[in-house]
């Protein structure tokens, strides 16, 4: 793996957006901001469960993935700070995040359990979310009409997601993660992750009022179940995950290259000058 580029985004998320802001798209614009609610929690969750699993690790081993881990720590981070950002104006507009507080009493289950246990659940829902990464930069017109700055936070979280997916599962591996374990996990983070998700989206729509609209419901199935939606077009990527040789890198990445190279105008690397950020 390349070195992971911890990025600042140059967007301004203190002013406030419009409700519908996915170009007035209620579906797509309830379902985003579902999505963005797990991000906090969730993104600690990543962070604490590759960094224990490290500290588990002989001396020469922690070097070897030390700079993958700082990458994907500071990455993790960032993405964490701006969804907070972005959810603080989600919650002025009456919106209530339940999904945290449903993965908090879960996570207390998890409290005494192995390392590998919180380690094997990363991996999983890193994989959901280079999947669903990979989809959003392939069809970024599922934004066309989204207030500009909000377009560019999730296309730029999708290029980062993409670039950092094999670290929590090579930790996992060099930890010595069995694969019935990774794949029992992954089985369990979907039901939850898909449950949590719609549960999230139908919770949105119906305080929107928007959740018995027929133009919501057929947005819903354009966006997720048409040929090339994010569930029916990603079966063949969810099912490669259980096979005996999976690896994250196997997923094409180009998408997230081509991204980051075509919008530097959009961030900068954190720690960089300006004149070093300037050449790219």
């Amino acid at each position: 793996m390349t070195d992971l580029v911890v990025r600042r985004l140059l967007i301004d998320l203190q002013s406030p957006f419009a409700r519908d802001w996915c170009g007035g798209d209620a579906f797509s614009t309830a379902f985003f901001n579902a999505l963005s609610m797990s991000f906090p929690f969730g993104e600690q969750f990543f962070i604490d469960a590759v960094r224990d699993a490290v500290a588990t690790l002989p001396t020469e081993v922690q070097e070897k993935h030390r700079a993958d881990v700082r990458g994907f720590i500071g990455q993790e981070a960032t993405h964490r700070r701006i969804h907070s950002l972005f959810n603080n104006h989600l919650e002025s507009q009456g919106l209530v995040d339940g999904w945290t507080a449903r993965a908090g009493k879960r996570l207390t289950l998890m409290e005494d359990a192995d390392s590998r246990h919180a380690l094997a659940v990363t991996a999983a829902t890193e994989h959901f979310t280079a999947l669903f990464a990979e989809w959003l930069l392939a069809h970024p017109e599922i934004l066309d009409g989204a207030e500009p700055r909000l377009r560019t936070m999730w296309l730029w979280h999708s290029a980062e997601e993409l670039e950092h997916k094999s670290v929590a599962f090579d930790i996992y591996k060099a930890a010595g993660g069995s694969d019935e374990w990774r794949k029992r996990w992954f089985r369990r983070a979907t039901i939850m992750f898909l449950g949590d998700l719609m549960h999230q989206t139908i919770d949105n729509l119906r305080r929107e009022k928007q959740l018995r609209k027929w133009s919501t419901w057929k947005s819903a199935v354009r966006i997720l179940l048409s040929r090339d939606g994010l569930l029916r077009g990603n079966l063949a990527g969810w099912r490669g995950y259980l096979r005996p040789d999976f690896h994250p890198m196997q997923q094409d990445s180009s998408l997230s290259v081509r991204w980051l190279e075509d919008n530097r105008a959009q961030y900068t690397p954190v720690g960089a000058t300006p004149e070093a950020a300037a050449a790219g």
